[in-house]
């Protein structure tokens, strides 16, 4: 009986997940040339065309309802040769767009035009939706006879597969009431078999309480490992590796020092020559981004990040001129070394020659930046131990017993001339 239950009741959800599949098949498939039409009018045709607006060309909403989609096709795809036919139409809208002809797109094949068509009615179909005055009204409306009697019968085919369903579903039930009166056989044998177990868990509970040596020991081991856990984690206080907050503007190394390879003094000239690397004022940064928009990326508009750079400079990207209201980024901190601390990021850039690498990890792949290294007082102890002195700098020069040591081509490290000294990291 439960194999009959259990095979009606598989059968039931495949019949309902193949009509819910046929017409979620059905109804996209509209859909898919619409979406093929959009990578390709995204590739060609938003230089000169948007929906909802002029441009370089005319809007393009409600031209379903000005022109056939015959009509169309030929336009888009050799506008020129169309208007050389004599096309009352065509010569109409060339003249009025003050004789610019349109390019030609003999490569594309009708199915592909028709898509493009198929995309520019569901972008007016969007608006219309979204109530926008410029979308062309009635679009929702506009589809075929024939998508129409297509959505009637994936409906009836819906609502003879409830029926089905329900009655499936009252069999199964019927087929559940004879399972459970067998129930209380199941049950009884489940709570002996709990209670068996159970009276095994009571027996070895008691002989392990008896046994005071074990109990000692397992007390012991138990305080041990809290205090090793204590101590790993007294240890760990203050040190965030791995932080990574949240930044007002989605700034990518990745692609401003990786893809693009811009050298790290251009924002943080400060590492080379004082204590601070120093966070850039968004002056260097509109150096290149009053020109350099990433529209490409966002279908002809500004980058959303670049746009939060505009606002706060208070830049009109359309008048391109500065307002009297900038407002300051509110950048956060990501290492933050004890205020008891002294690093000196010129000593280490400059003197040293220590990558910016060494201590921020791979910044020119960091899509966001977080801390890389622990910034502990072991670390960078650690690191003057291993760290050869740059003989090739005028720094040592004043350092006049080092000087001779190296004259003699003896190896030196930081900690030899004080490199561990508190005074050098600590006020």
């Amino acid at each position: 009986m439960r194999n009959i239950s259990s095979v009606l009741g598989r059968f039931a959800k495949s019949m309902s997940f193949g009509m819910m599949l046929l017409f979620a098949v059905t109804m996209s498939s509209n859909a898919q040339d619409a979406k093929e039409g959009a990578a390709l009018f995204k590739a060609n045709c938003t230089a000169c065309h948007k929906v909802d607006r002029k441009m370089t060309g005319p809007a393009l909403a409600g031209m379903s309802e000005r022109h056939s989609e015959e009509w169309l096709v030929k336009w888009i795809k050799n506008s020129q040769a169309l208007i050389a036919s004599g096309d009352e139409t065509a010569n109409q809208i060339f003249n009025e767009w003050n004789k610019v002809a349109m390019p030609a797109f003999t490569q594309f094949s009708d199915d592909q035009i028709k898509g493009i068509i198929a995309y520019v009615k569901e972008e007016e179909a969007k608006a219309a939706a979204g109530g926008d005055k410029g979308g062309a009204t009635g679009v929702a409306a506009a589809s075929s006879d024939a998508n129409n009697l297509m959505i009637l019968g994936v409906a009836a085919i819906l609502l003879l597969a409830i029926g089905v369903i329900v009655i499936l579903s009252r069999v199964i039930k019927t087929l559940e009431k004879v399972i459970a009166n067998n129930a209380a056989a199941i049950e009884a044998a489940k709570a002996r078999n709990e209670a068996y177990q159970e009276s095994d868990k009571v027996k070895f509970a008691q002989k392990f309480l008896k046994n005071k040596k074990l109990v000692g020991f397992t007390a012991l081991m138990v305080v041990g490992l809290l205090a090793v856990v204590g101590w790993q984690t007294m240890w760990n206080v203050g040190v965030h590796t791995g932080y990574k907050p949240v930044q007002p503007i989605k700034f990518s190394h990745q692609i401003h020092a990786g893809v693009n390879q811009i050298d790290c003094q251009y924002c943080h000239g400060g590492a080379y020559k004082s204590k601070n690397a120093s966070i850039p004022s968004a002056n260097v940064c509109m150096n290149c981004h009053n020109t350099i928009t990433a529209a490409d990326h966002y279908d002809g508009n500004i980058s959303p990040e670049i746009l939060k750079l505009y606002r706060a400079v208070d830049f009109n990207p359309d008048t391109r001129e500065y307002g009297n209201n900038p407002r300051p980024i509110e950048w956060v901190r990501i290492h933050n070394l004890p205020d008891f601390a002294y690093f000196n990021h010129s000593q280490h850039v400059s003197v040293a020659g220590v990558e910016c690498q060494t201590c921020h990890g791979p910044i020119e792949s960091m899509e966001e930046v977080y801390q890389y290294s622990p910034l502990t007082m072991k670390w960078c102890v650690d690191c003057h131990r291993t760290t050869e002195v740059n003989t090739d700098n005028k720094y040592y020069d004043q350092l006049i017993e080092a000087h001779e040591k190296l004259k003699k081509g003896e190896k030196m490290t930081a900690a030899m001339i004080g490199g561990l000294e508190c005074g050098k990291c600590h006020y």
